[in-house]
């Protein structure tokens, strides 16, 4: 297996675990990413989690703004093989037809349920009792090839976006290496999509931070650990920005959009409950539980 020569497509930390385990085991001739973002409130030029892995095991890099016009410069590393993992753009038929192994892709999802882009968020935005890993050949369309294997994960009640990013990417990467030499040899079994049990994960926006308690209380919960820690959903308290970092919930009569408001706790209702901060972030602050929020804003109580 150390002489498979593989590309390895990727850009979030999500794919790490899979990249480190293929470096052990295979001949990573090189990693394609993301081009290099400007990140953080001082908008530093910041290479990809996967880019600054790659560059620290010495692994050559490169970062096409257009892969679809810049194909042939992977072509010229000719890969046995090419895994994607969280890459963020579409590949060229051109280039998944070169490998004679074929493209690969972990995808977190149980596919075909939640193809595209932020499979992991809508999970639990939607409040999915179970989620898992698809590991699949990869088509000219999106996330629409055959299935190789698929692991199950149940979602636990406390987990957000970065809990399950982490199993999830640990098990995505343990398909890979245990399924890897039956890809190899030939051995494995494709099995075809049901295409109309289809659904789809589309891109995570800034519009969607707002939260709306006009909802059930659990589908509240829900948008706030599926974007926590990263972006964090975001309301007002008494005209004050802040975002929710940790919450829970009760189901109780209530009245929407009410504060309810002790010396330890700070909670607004929704149709059926009330849904209580635990740590937050007002803008331009550092995080911080809810009764140390409270201690500086006597005026609430």
């Amino acid at each position: 297996m150390k002489d498979l020569r593989v590309v390895f497509m990727g850009t979030p930390n999500f794919a790490i675990k899979p990249l480190l385990a293929l470096n052990d085991i295979c001949h990573v001739v090189l990693v394609v990413t993301k081009e290099d973002a400007y990140v953080g409130r001082k908008k530093v030029l910041t290479p990809s989690p996967v880019a600054i892995i790659a560059e620290k095991k010495g692994i050559p890099v490169f970062k096409p703004h257009s892969i679809k016009k810049s194909y042939e410069e992977i072509i010229k590393y000719e890969p046995d093989i090419i895994i994607t993992c969280a890459y963020g753009k579409i590949i060229p038929k051109s280039l998944i037809d070169y490998p004679k192994y074929g493209c690969i892709n972990i995808h977190a999802s149980l596919l075909p349920k939640y193809r595209g882009a932020a499979p992991i968020q809508w999970a639990l935005i939607n409040g999915e009792k179970t989620t898992g890993v698809t590991l699949m050949y990869m088509d000219e369309f999106m996330d629409t090839g055959d299935i190789i294997i698929q692991d199950t994960y149940e979602i636990k009640d406390d987990d957000n976006i970065e809990t399950l990013f982490n199993k999830l990417s640990e098990m995505g990467c343990n398909l890979l290496v245990n399924n890897l030499d039956g890809i190899v040899t030939g051995k494995i079994q494709r099995i075809k999509q049901d295409e109309s049990k289809a659904t789809y994960a589309p891109m995570i926006t800034r519009d969607m931070e707002e939260l709306n308690f006009n909802n059930n209380v659990l589908d509240v919960y829900n948008k706030i650990r599926a974007f926590s820690p990263y972006p964090l959903t975001k309301t007002k308290i008494n005209e004050e920005e802040v975002k929710i970092v940790k919450a829970h919930y009760t189901k109780e009569k209530s009245v929407v959009n009410k504060l309810y408001i002790t010396k330890d706790s700070l909670g607004i209702g929704c149709i059926d409950g009330i849904i209580y901060f635990d740590v937050i972030k007002p803008v331009g602050k550092q995080e911080m539980n809810i009764k140390s929020y409270l201690n500086g804003k006597k005026n609430l109580l």
